[in-house]
């Protein structure tokens, strides 16, 4: 058993010697083969907010904030998110017709423990279910472990929204539990359902991603042919 003892002859943790703060998170541009993510600005407003209003209204059920009757209340909203020092805003641009088509942010940032969870998450349909989508995501993962050096990424979510829970176990983030009555929003409560990726585990899903999101991945309708998981069990790590 391969185990770390101090001088007492107790178990402790693996000693990092030379372990470096991690880097917050700010400016980026980074460019796939469908999409680009870079930081969220108000010239997207006008285009995110036809983007969200073509789009089912069930969509901001586990978001925190209600859905804008009008737009200039999700011009404010934009404002706010953009102003905020807590959540870092970044949005999600089809390469193909330079719209914006969603959003995300970076949360909790921990450098000092090497930290940080996405959230906020909000993907219009013409985004949802896409090999946009989950380009998007592996380019904010290559961001977070490649660029920024953290060790430890996180996906939180409602216990109740399923597509969320969904797409946090395809993606590669590994159930950890559920937070009872962690949060409450929207005057309700919410239990909170935990995941992780870490920075050992990402060499084998970004070679997941690559291979799932190569166009011999995907027939001339589009389709896709192997899923994700197939790729990253393929590569011994579930």
């Amino acid at each position: 058993m391969d185990e770390n003892t101090n001088e007492f002859n107790q178990p402790v943790g693996k000693p990092l010697p030379n372990w470096k703060e991690s880097v917050i998170p700010t400016e980026m541009k980074y460019i796939g083969r469908y999409t680009i993510v870079t930081r969220l600005s108000l010239a997207y407003t006008k285009e995110l907010y036809d983007a969200f209003s073509q789009s089912h209204p069930s969509h901001w059920t586990y978001l925190s904030e209600e859905r804008p009757n009008h737009f200039s209340d999700f011009e404010r909203l934009m404002e706010k998110k953009i102003a905020s020092n807590i959540h870092i805003y970044y949005v999600v641009i089809n390469k193909l017709t330079e719209k914006p088509v969603g959003i995300f942010s970076l949360l909790r940032i921990d450098p000092r423990n090497g930290v940080i969870e996405v959230g906020n998450i909000h993907f219009s349909d013409s985004l949802k279910k896409t090999a946009m989508a989950t380009e998007a995501h592996a380019l904010l993962a290559e961001y977070i472990f490649e660029e920024l050096r953290y060790r430890r990424y996180e996906w939180k979510c409602d216990s109740l929204n399923a597509p969320s829970i969904h797409s946090a176990k395809r993606l590669g983030f590994t159930y950890e539990g559920t937070f009872r009555n962690a949060v409450i929003y929207k005057n309700r409560s919410r239990d909170t359902s935990w995941f992780s990726m870490l920075l050992e585990e990402w060499p084998d899903r970004k070679q997941a991603f690559h291979r799932w999101l190569s166009p011999a991945n995907f027939d001339n309708k589009g389709e896709q042919i192997k899923r994700l998981e197939s790729f990253r069990e393929l590569g011994g790590a579930r």
